[in-house]
């Protein structure tokens, strides 16, 4: 998540992201009402509900049951819970997958899954996560709509377990251009998100508010309650009138409540008055 006359910048620890859809896995796509009802539950962080109404296709259908691998790793991201369930997706995900893009698609969730089990103090699995993602890499074509989730999770790896400013930066370049290019607005806000934290860090206060407010914007557009509090939360961060940050933290505040907690490392920092991610 930055500003945009300059494209990606940084990073943020946790966001997540998820799914492999042609266009746009996070996002509402075409009339198929398990689709809609599917991304409504995510957004709601009802990941559960989600997971069971996708599991009757992901029993015989790739792309259905790489959905539901990243539903459910999306929750263990938000939550901190759930790593059984998200394995066993996985694993049955990967059994499914019949060619390249489908193998480096399952390749990518699982070094997600590592990414996030290290991140959140599980188990160290970062070797896994680097593993993983490079397999993706080599199976993923040029073109492929994956690519730049991709490039976003090797940037997250490189900047937070790597502790490498600069292969995050120009990991997080790529995949904001390749979610531009393939119109996968969900990722963008995640991208902005980075681009503004990176910016924040580095005292470019103007750049920061230009992309926390575009990854608040694109969010509350397509209705990702879920991710709307950790948005507001950021952008509270960098504003300069103090009223307006407080109203922002506040309304983050009520949203964490709303979803019973989550994410729950933002209403851990909420309470102690720190931003999250």
């Amino acid at each position: 998540m930055s500003e945009e006359p300059q494209g990606p910048r940084g990073a943020d620890p946790q966001d997540p992201q998820d799914p492999q859809d042609p266009q746009d896995p996070q996002t509402p796509q075409g009339d198929d009402p398990l689709e809609r009802a599917v991304w409504r539950l995510r957004s709601r962080a009802c990941w559960d509900d989600a997971a069971a109404l996708l599991t009757p296709r992901a029993a015989r259908e790739p792309e259905a049951a790489l959905r539901r691998t990243a539903v459910l790793v999306e929750q263990c991201v938000f939550t901190g819970q759930g790593w059984g369930p998200a394995e066993d997706a996985l694993r049955a995900a990967e059994a499914l997958a019949a060619d390249d893009e489908e193998r480096g698609a399952a390749a990518c969730e699982r070094g997600h899954l590592a990414y996030a089990a290290t991140l959140l103090g599980v188990r160290d699995r970062a070797d896994e996560a680097r593993s993983a993602l490079g397999r993706a890499a080599a199976l993923l074509a040029p073109g492929s709509p994956t690519r730049p989730l991709l490039h976003f999770r090797r940037g997250l790896i490189a900047q937070h377990l790597s502790d490498n400013p600069s292969d995050a930066t120009a990991a997080f370049q790529r995949a904001h251009a390749g979610a531009t290019a393939h119109g996968q607005r969900l990722l963008l806000s995640f991208t902005w998100r980075h681009v503004a934290a990176m910016a924040e860090h580095e005292g470019r206060l103007t750049e920061a508010r230009y992309g926390f407010t575009e990854s608040l914007r694109i969010r509350e557009e397509l209705g990702y309650l879920v991710g709307i509090a950790p948005a507001l939360a950021s952008l509270a961060a960098v504003l300069p009138d103090a009223d307006e940050a407080a109203r922002m933290r506040a309304e983050a505040h009520r949203l964490v409540r709303l979803l019973g907690g989550v994410p729950a490392w933002l209403a851990d920092r909420l309470s102690s008055r720190k931003t999250p991610d």
